[in-house]
């Protein structure tokens, strides 16, 4: 019997990498998960039977030596200022270790002029790994996940609302769970897959106010959505400890979600089925299962701690992000322009869900 390859998943502690993890070595297909530490999280990939190494994904050295003997990849931009320097070092790492495959995650917005300096990196990260000599390379650029809704469930469990940050416009909601299927099928059979773009959606258009329903539905309780205006968002995320060149970025990635580009086409595909054989989970599926998280679960400690952190939020302060993208001297697109308003990103995005190689 043929050996099968060893896949290499980097963001292997992360949601999209973890369930790819689980997936594969589901399939019977030998995995190493890259992580950034040796801790708890490693042991448990390790008990699913995961080989597990560590390594810091922007040293190319550290990344050649956990790359060495694999075959395929995944690769999960980290969200950081210089994340193009872990693509370039993961670029020079796939060649030295003659990769044959890579699975990419990149951006439903990518785009070489957005507002979002991570999306313009992505646009060219993108790019990078088509030019690789010899290695396959496939584009997850999904629709918009359902994490991004459901972190948020707490407040929906806990206090019946659920905080809205798009407005009124839509997007179908995937799990990461299903991109990570998406995912896993390609590696397994990578050169059916190569050089396409996949957009794995989930199964149904929904506003922000038909997802506090569809949660309210989920947990049994009645869930008021309500609009949570900027300078109470940078509250709450700089509460949470968010790193804020995340936040820095999901700001116009919500405005770009206001602009209708996850409407774009339909916002509404089969990928998740056509290429697993199973339809996308719905919103209240995915919904039940994140409601039975400790987090969100309804208990006197997690209710108090609810309601402490509403009262206090007006009181704290917020991240200020146009001061710490200067303090950085983040470069800046010289033009830039939201994905909803880009002639590029429209000619990219024209095409059908199987688009042609970035190469050709």
């Amino acid at each position: 019997m043929k050996t099968k390859p060893v896949i290499l998943v980097t963001g292997a502690t992360g949601k999209t990498g973890g369930a790819l993890v689980r997936e594969l070595i589901r399939e019977g297909w030998p995995v190493r998960a890259l992580v950034r530490a040796e801790d708890a999280r490693g042991d448990r990939l390790r008990a699913l039977g995961a080989e597990v190494v560590a390594a810091d994904l922007f040293d190319p050295e550290q990344l050649a030596a956990a790359m060495r003997g694999a075959r395929r990849a995944y690769f999960v931009p980290p969200m950081k200022p210089y994340m193009i320097q872990a693509a370039g070092a993961f670029a020079v790492a796939a060649r030295e270790a003659g990769l044959e495959s890579i699975v990419q995650m990149s951006q439903w917005t990518s785009n070489p002029s957005h507002p979002s300096l991570h999306t313009r990196q992505i646009w060219l990260v993108d790019r990078l790994f088509a030019t690789l000599p010899g290695v396959t390379h496939t584009i997850l650029n999904p629709g918009y996940f359902a994490d991004n809704i459901l972190r948020l469930i707490d407040y929906a469990t806990l206090l019946g609302v659920l905080p809205v940050l798009t407005g009124t416009s839509r997007s179908a909601p995937v799990a990461n769970e299903d991109i990570a299927r998406v995912a896993a099928r390609v590696l397994m059979d990578p050169d059916a897959h190569a050089g396409k773009r996949y957009r794995p959606t989930g199964p149904r258009l929904i506003s922000g106010r038909d997802a506090a329903e569809m949660i309210g539905d989920a947990i049994g309780r009645r869930v008021v959505p309500f609009d949570l205006p900027e300078w109470m968002f940078l509250k709450v995320a700089r509460m949470q400890g968010v790193d804020p060149f995340q936040i820095h970025s999901l700001r116009d990635y919500l405005e770009d979600h206001r602009r209708g580009v996850f409407e774009f086409q339909g916002g509404v595909n089969d990928t998740v089925r056509e290429l697993t054989g199973s339809p996308a989970e719905d919103f209240q599926t995915t919904a039940r299962r994140y409601a039975a998280l400790p987090f969100a679960r309804v208990t006197t400690a997690n209710r108090l701690r609810a309601v402490a952190n509403f009262l206090r939020t007006p009181f704290h302060p917020g991240y200020d992000l146009d001061r710490f993208a200067r303090d950085r001297d983040f470069p800046k697109a010289s033009a830039p322009v939201l994905s909803a308003d880009s002639a590029t990103w429209l000619r990219e995005h024209a095409a059908p869900a199987l688009q042609p190689a970035l190469s050709q």
